[in-house]
This record gives C-alpha cells, structure tokens and sequence, in this order.
C-alpha cells in the first residue's frame, strides 16, 4: 500500500466570505486528528501554519504530550500524537514528505463543495492498494483550501456527503470518514 500522509493547512483558506485567510491552530484538531491518523495507519500528520506563534503553540501541544506531564498520564495519546510534524507552508510539507520517501507525493485535495472531476473514495481506495508513490491527503481549516491549493491536486477526492443537503462536517470528523472510508478495515 502507498504510504499516506495527511495535511491541515491553516493558510490560504477561505473564510466564509471567500477571502483568504490565515486560520488558528486548535488543540483538538491536532488530537483528533492524529488519533485518527494512528487508527488508519497514516505515516505523518502535519499541521501547517505560516505563523510562527501557532507554530510554537503546535509544538508545545505535542511536547505536552510526548515528553511531558501527558507522555506518562496517556501513552495512547502520546503514540498518536508522535505522528505529527509542523511546517510553515505546502511546500515545506512537500520537501519533508520527500525527504522521508524519496519521492514527491501524489497530492490529493478535499473539499466539501461539488462539481468537477472528483475521484471516488472507493477508486482511491483502490489506487492507494496498488500505488508504490506515497499520497498527501490535504484537508483545509476555515471554510476549505484556497483555489490556489485546489489547482495544485493531483487528485481531487469526491466530498463527503449525507443523506441531506447539510455539509457542514468539522474538519476533525470529514478527517475521520474519509480516512476510514479509503483505510477502514472491510
């Protein structure tokens, strides 16, 4: 299977206007998220921020709970949290993914909104079995990655969708599906 990686881009992201914007780092993005990615077997999660300020906040996040109080009052978290790196921009995300791979990732981007060409999960699914290349499944904070983000995927994924026409998922729960849906056990 083709080493999977996953993104939170924090900059450039839409605000509910349509402005690009830079987003904050949360705490339970992180947590979540890197649970998640643990579970689905992930190789890296990064968050990306170009503010060094919610950089340094990432860090000691991941700190607390790798060699601080919380390494030892939960391992579990610690294992997750373990997965998580922290780059400035796209690039830098790209640069480190092929450090650690040799090669330069497949990049797919997620977007809540439809229309396009979008790529199923299932055949995804089935690329992600096959492909030697390792893939960036990129997710976007605010109100979704910035058109500039969106024309640099290799791969654009389908959106999540409900039995409604409600599509307003928390990025930490359209993480987890998607992730289940293209690794989940079957």
């Amino acid at each position: 299977m083709s080493d999977l990686f996953l993104a939170l881009l924090h900059h450039p992201v839409l605000d509910k206007n349509g402005q690009i914007v830079t987003t904050a780092v949360t705490n339970m993005d992180i947590h979540d998220i890197a649970r998640s990615a643990r579970t689905f077997g992930v190789r890296r999660f990064f968050v990306v921020t170009p503010v060094r300020a919610l950089r340094a906040l990432a860090l000691k996040i991941i700190e607390h709970w790798e060699v601080g109080y919380g390494s030892t009052y939960n391992a579990t978290r610690k294992d997750a949290l373990s997965l998580v790196a922290v780059e400035s921009d796209l690039d830098g995300v790209l640069v480190a993914i092929e450090r650690e791979t040799g090669q330069r990732p497949q990049l797919v981007v997620t977007s809540a909104r439809s229309g396009g060409s979008r790529t199923r999960f299932d055949a995804l699914r089935g690329r992600l079995q096959q492909a030697t290349e390792p893939h960036l499944l990129l997710f976007g904070t605010g109100w979704g990655l910035a058109p500039e983000v969106i024309e640099r995927g290799d791969i654009h994924l389908e959106p999540v969708a409900g039995c409604t026409d409600y599509n307003h998922l928390s990025v930490r729960a359209a993480a987890a599906i998607i992730l289940d849906r293209l690794c989940g056990a079957r």
